[in-house]
């Protein structure tokens, strides 16, 4: 696999889709990251966001976050931490301040999983390398986010509003219509280790 590489400034999203989900609808996203390309700036995306690329309220985004922004949430440790960007904020769990069970993450390519229904979400992420997914947190929506808005814009590399000052590298990933279960993921993940993600000589 090539990696997308995204620098400050860089961004890609795509406003007029098909087959996503909107309002209160369920969705799964997995995607593949580099776990050591990241920064503190707002906001390394990947997922469903709004479809005017601008900031239209809590809960009109339903993204995977990477990177050690802590404006808003934050995991244990520095960081970096697999996050949901839901708009007006980034949650590493129901509080808006911090999940401790949210995992710094120290691996070269990164699993990470966020998926959400009906007051009810969940984190998820592992190595890509080897081993299983851990569950970061899973459980209701934060307060001022149930029921969801969700516009059905994809978007990689940046916030919902456009907002461009992060960075990270984007392998693969996957957006879906429905609630996956852990079990569906677990095997997801157990694929993605048989490929067999490594660096270049």
């Amino acid at each position: 696999a090539y990696g997308v590489f995204i620098a400050p400034g860089d961004g890609y999203r795509n406003d007029k889709t098909t087959g996503i989900a909107t309002g209160d609808e369920a969705e799964g996203i997995y995607a593949i990251f580099d776990g050591t390309h990241y920064n503190g700036g707002c906001c390394f995306d990947y997922g469903n966001a709004e479809t005017s690329g601008t900031d239209t309220g809590a809960g009109h985004m339903e993204d995977i976050y990477f990177g050690d922004c802590n404006v808003w949430g934050t995991g244990s440790g520095s960081g970096p931490w697999i996050m949901a960007d839901l708009e007006n904020g980034l949650f590493s769990g129901y509080n808006a301040k911090q999940n401790t069970n949210d995992a710094s993450i120290s691996w070269r390519f990164v699993t990470a999983v966020v998926k959400g229904e009906p007051n009810n979400w969940a984190i998820r992420g592992g190595n890509a390398q080897s081993g299983s997914l851990s569950t970061y947190y899973s459980g209701i929506r934060p307060s001022g986010y149930n029921p969801m808005h969700k516009e059905g814009a994809i978007i990689l590399g940046t916030g919902g509003d456009n907002s461009n000052g992060a960075q990270g590298t984007f392998y693969e990933g996957v957006i879906t219509s429905g609630y996956p279960s852990d079990s569906t993921e677990n095997s997801v993940q157990a694929n993605i280790v048989a490929a067999g993600y490594s660096t270049s000589p």
